[in-house]
C-alpha cells in the first residue's frame, strides 16, 4: 500500500520530512519505582541515572513491561471520559505541559483524504510499549506491545484492538536509520527504525509505517510507553479491580518476608522465596501486582494472545476506576494523575493540542470501551515461526479503516473480548 504523506499542521521548531514537528525525545531515565532498573515495594530505592549510555550488547531480554502503555495512555482515556470535567482547556493545557512530544508517525499521519489533522471524523491512535532499560543503548529497544484505538465519528465508543508482537509483517526501507527493508516479526519494526542513531522517534515512524502497509490505516495520534510512572499512575488511583481468567504464577517476581520484589533482587537476599502467584477471581490490584500480571506471556495457555487480553483489560479497569471514583471532579487528584502520567510516555497527537484532544474524546467512557481480539485470541502460525492474520482480523482491520467497526463487530460478535 502506497505511504501517504501527512498533512499535520505543524509546530514552531524543526520540520520533519512530513511537515510534523521533530520534538525530540528526553532522555531515558530510572524510574522510581515499579519496573525493572527500579525496585518494586520492599526492594530497595534506585538511582537517577541517564539510560541509552549502555553498550549495544544486551542478555537476553525478559518479558516487555506492556503494562506501562495500558496504564498510561489509560490515563488519557480517563480524561476524556463522559463525566463532567472541572475546569477549562487551559487548566488541562496546563497539566499536560510537561509531557514530552515527538514526531511519533511520520508518513503514516493521515493525509488530507483521510481527514487530515480535524478531529471530526473517527480517530485511530497507535500507541507502543517499550521495554528499554538503563544497561541498553538507546537505539536498541523492541516494541513488543502494540495497539490500535480506534474511536468512531460519533466519539461514543472507543475500541482496542492489540496486534500480535510475532504478526510477520513487510517492513519498509527507512532512510533516517539506514534500514534496507525485509520481512520479519512485527516488533523488530521499532528496532529497526530506532537503530543508528534513529532514537524512539525513527523507530515510532517505521513502526507505524509498517502497520500501515499491513493494515492499511493512517493515524491521528500516537504514543510511547516506558517503564516510569507506571506505579505513580496506579498509586494515583488507589488500585484497579481485575478479574483474572486463569490462575499464573509470576515468572518475574517473589516475595521475601510478605514483599514483593523483583526475582533477581529477592535471590540477593539470601532469604527465603515465596513465588507471586495470581489467583483465580475478580480483586483489587496495587501497582505493582497489576504491573506484574499485565507482563505474564509464558505460562498462559494462549501465550502473547492471553497477554494481550489482560492489558486491554487493565486500560478499561483504570477508565473505570478513575469515571467510579471521582477522579475527574476533583482538579487536583485529576492534575495529579496526568502528571504522573506524563512522565511515562511520549506523545503525538498530530498537532493537535492535548488538551483539544481530550476535550473531543470527552464522551468516551470506560463502559464504551470495547476489546477486541486479533485472530479469535488464540495461535495463528504461518509455519515460519511467525503469526500470520486471518482473514476476519484483515476484515477488521478495514473496517477500522472505513470507520465500519460497529457494524462488523455486530455481525462478527465473537471478537469481542468477554473479560470484565
Amino acid at each position: 500500500m502506497p505511504v501517504q504523506a501527512s498533512r499535520r499542521p505543524s509546530s514552531p521548531g524543526s520540520a520533519a520530512p512530513s511537515g510534523r514537528v521533530a520534538a525530540a525525545i528526553p532522555a531515558q531515565t530510572r524510574p522510581s519505582g515499579g519496573g525493572p532498573g527500579a525496585r518494586p515495594p520492599g526492594g530497595g530505592g534506585g538511582g537517577d541515572r541517564t539510560g541509552g549510555g549502555g553498550s549495544k550488547k544486551r542478555t537476553k531480554r525478559k518479558d516487555p513491561l506492556w503494562a506501562r502503555l495500558t496504564v498510561v495512555f489509560g490515563a488519557v482515556l480517563m480524561l476524556s471520559s463522559g463525566v463532567a470535567i472541572v475546569g477549562s482547556k487551559v487548566l488541562i493545557g496546563q497539566a499536560t505541559g510537561g509531557i514530552a512530544k515527538g514526531n511519533l508517525l511520520g508518513e503514516a499521519g493521515k493525509s488530507d483524504a483521510e481527514g487530515g489533522a480535524s478531529l471530526d471524523g473517527p480517530i485511530d491512535m497507535l500507541l507502543l510499549g517499550v521495554d528499554a532499560r538503563e544497561r541498553w543503548a538507546a537505539d536498541d529497544v523492541r516494541s513488543d506491545s502494540i495497539i490500535i484505538l480506534h474511536i468512531p465519528a460519533t466519539h461514543d465508543q472507543a475500541y482496542l484492538i492489540s496486534i500480535p508482537r510475532d504478526t510477520e509483517a513487510q517492513i519498509p526501507p527507512f532512510k533516517k536509520s539506514g534500514y534496507s527493508g525485509g520481512t520479519g516479526k512485527i516488533n523488530a519494526a521499532f528496532q529497526a527504525g530506532a537503530a543508528n542513531g534513529g532514537g524512539w522517534e525513527g523507530g515510532a515512524q517505521l513502526m507505524a509505517q509498517t502497520i500501515k502497509r499491513l493494515t492499511g490505516i493512517s493515524f491521528d495520534g500516537a504514543a510511547i510507553i516506558n517503564f516510569g510512572g507506571f506505579k505513580n499512575v496506579i498509586d494515583a488511583l488507589g488500585t484497579v479491580r481485575i478479574c483474572v481468567s486463569q490462575e499464573v504464577k509470576s515468572l518475574h517476581m517473589s516475595y521475601v518476608d510478605g514483599k514483593p520484589m523483583w526475582n533477581a533482587d529477592a535471590k540477593k537476599t539470601g532469604k527465603p522465596r515465596t513465588p507471586v502467584v495470581h489467583k483465580k477471581g475478580c480483586q483489587e490490584m496495587e501497582g505493582w501486582a497489576a504491573l506484574d500480571y499485565s507482563r505474564q506471556r509464558k505460562s498462559l495457555k494462549n501465550g502473547d494472545y492471553d497477554r494481550q487480553a489482560n492489558q486491554q483489560q487493565l486500560i478499561k479497569a483504570m477508565a473505570k476506576k478513575a469515571t467510579e471514583g471521582g477522579m475527574l471532579s476533583n482538579p487536583a487528584k485529576m492534575n495529579n494523575l496526568i502528571k504522573a502520567a506524563g512522565k511515562a510516555f511520549v506523545l503525538d497527537t498530530g498537532g493537535v493540542a492535548i488538551e483539544k484532544f481530550i476535550f473531543t474524546m470527552r464522551g468516551v467512557t470506560g463502559n464504551e470501551l470495547t476489546m477486541l481480539k486479533t485472530n479469535n485470541g488464540t495461535f495463528n502460525a504461518n509455519g515460519n515461526n511467525t503469526e500470520g492474520l486471518n482473514e476476519e482480523t484483515m476484515a477488521m482491520f478495514r473496517a477500522v479503516k472505513q470507520d465500519k467497526l460497529a457494524e462488523f463487530v455486530f455481525t462478527h460478535p465473537e471478537v469481542i473480548s468477554t473479560r470484565k
